[in-house]
C-alpha cells in the first residue's frame, strides 16, 4: 500500500483544478479514484465488509430495501373534500398524491393502502354518505390504476344504510378489486360488534375480507373536555370499544374469517389487557380465551412507534400480528420506519412487520 500512495498521490487543491490526476501518469481523474478505490478495498478486504454490517446491524436496510406496505394511509378525493371541508383539518385539506409519494419515497414505502379517515363519509344524511363513498371509492381506484405498484385501497362505506353499504361492498370488492373494506370503530353510539351491523358482518365473513378500522368519537364522547382535542384521548379509548364490542358481544367468535386490523396498536387495549383477562365475556371467544382472541386480530403501529405503545403491543401478541402503519398525512413513514429500527426489533421481525405480514393477509402483495 505504501507503494501505491508514492505513485498515485492526488495534488492538493492549491496546485491546478483538482480535476487531473497526477502528473506523468496518463490517465484521468476518475480512472484514478476507481482504481485507488479497487486497491483500498482489496487491502481492507473482509474486514472492512464486516464494519460495513455492523453499521448496517445498527442502523437497520436502508429505506429503499425495505419494500414497506403501509396499511393507514389516508386520501382526500377532491368532491369528498369539498362537502366535508367544515369537518377537516389542514393536514388532510392539503393533501395530494404527489406528496403521498414524496413521503413513501423517503420512508422506504413501497405501496401504501389508501383510506378516507374521520369523519368517514356518513355526517348526517344517508343520501350523501352513499354518494361520497362511491366516489372515494372510485377516486381510490383511479388512484391505484394511475400509480401501478404504489396504492391499494381499502373501500369506504355509507354506514350506518346497510343496503346501501352491501351493495357497495360488491361494487367495490368485485369490480374495483379493493383490497378490504374500512370502517370506522363506531357509527353515532354503535361500535362494530352491535347486531344492528350484522348483515354487512356476514357479508365480510362470507368474503374473508380484511377489514381495516380507523378510530372515531362516538356520539356520546363528543367535546368532553373542551380543550383536548378527540384524536388525543377519545380516538385510541373509541379503538378499545370496538374491540370490546366484538368480543363481548359474540361477534369475533361469530364472524371467525373477517380478518380484522385495529389502528394505532389497538388504542388502550394493550394497557387494559388485564380487566380484560380477568372479566371475560360469558360468550364464547374464538380460541378459547381472551387472550386468544386479541392474538388474532391484526395491529398497526401508525402513532404508536413510541416504546412505551409498543413495548406494551408486543408484549401482547408476536411481531407476526403487526403490520406497518403511518397516518399520513399526519406523521410520516420514515419516523415510524426509524422507530421501528430503534426499538430494536430483529432483522426477520422487521421483514413481517412491512411486508410479509400484509402479504399473507393480502396474497397479491407477496411478489
Amino acid at each position: 500500500m505504501r507503494n501505491a500512495r508514492a505513485r498515485f498521490s492526488l495534488r492538493c487543491g492549491c496546485c491546478g483544478d483538482g480535476n487531473s490526476a497526477p502528473a506523468g501518469t496518463g490517465i484521468s481523474r476518475r480512472s484514478f479514484l476507481a482504481s485507488s478505490a479497487a486497491a483500498t478495498a482489496g487491502v481492507l478486504g473482509a474486514s472492512a465488509l464486516g464494519s460495513i454490517a455492523q453499521v448496517r446491524a445498527q442502523t437497520g436496510p436502508a429505506p429503499a430495501e425495505r419494500r414497506i406496505i403501509d396499511v393507514h394511509h389516508h386520501i382526500s378525493p377532491p368532491k369528498y373534500l369539498a362537502e366535508t371541508k367544515a369537518e377537516q383539518v389542514p393536514p388532510t385539506i392539503n393533501w395530494s398524491a404527489q406528496k403521498s409519494i414524496e413521503d413513501m419515497d423517503r420512508g422506504g414505502v413501497a405501496t401504501s393502502i389508501t383510506s378516507i379517515t374521520t369523519p368517514g363519509v356518513w355526517v348526517g344524511d344517508g343520501d350523501q354518505a352513499v354518494r361520497l363513498a362511491r366516489e372515494c371509492n372510485d377516486y381510490a381506484a383511479r388512484l391505484v390504476q394511475d400509480h401501478p405498484g404504489r396504492f391499494g385501497m381499502f373501500a369506504s362505506l355509507p354506514l350506518p344504510e346497510i343496503d346501501k353499504s352491501l351493495r357497495e361492498i360488491e361494487y367495490a370488492l368485485d369490480t374495483l378489486k379493493a383490497d378490504g373494506i374500512g370502517l370506522l370503530t363506531s357509527f353515532g353510539d354503535k361500535w362494530l360488534g352491535d347486531p344492528a351491523f350484522d348483515p354487512v358482518m356476514d357479508e365480510l365473513n362470507r368474503r374473508k375480507a380484511v377489514v381495516y378500522t380507523h378510530p372515531s368519537t362516538a356520539n356520546c364522547c363528543r367535546n368532553l373536555i373542551p380543550s383536548v382535542q378527540p384524536a388525543i384521548v377519545e380516538f385510541g379509548t373509541d379503538t378499545t370499544r370496538a374491540i370490546a364490542s366484538l368480543l363481548y358481544r359474540g361477534r369475533a367468535k361469530k364472524y371467525p374469517d373477517i380478518k380484522f386490523i385495529f389502528s394505532h396498536a389497538g388504542g388502550t387495549m394493550p394497557f387494559l389487557v388485564e380487566r380484560f383477562i380477568r372479566l371475560p365475556p360469558k360468550e364464547e371467544l374464538p380460541g378459547g380465551s381472551m387472550e386468544a382472541a386479541l392474538k388474532s386480530f391484526h395491529y398497526d403501529i401508525a402513532q404508536s412507534s413510541h416504546p412505551i405503545p409498543l413495548g406494551a403491543l408486543v408484549k401482547l401478541v408476536s411481531p407476526a400480528q403487526i403490520v406497518f402503519g403511518t397516518d399520513f398525512p399526519f406523521r410520516t413513514s420514515a419516523e415510524h420506519a426509524k422507530s421501528l429500527v430503534d426499538f430494536g426489533f430483529k432483522p426477520e421481525e422487521l421483514r413481517a412487520i412491512d411486508r410479509e405480514n400484509v402479504a399473507k393477509l393480502l396474497p397479491k402483495y407477496r411478489v
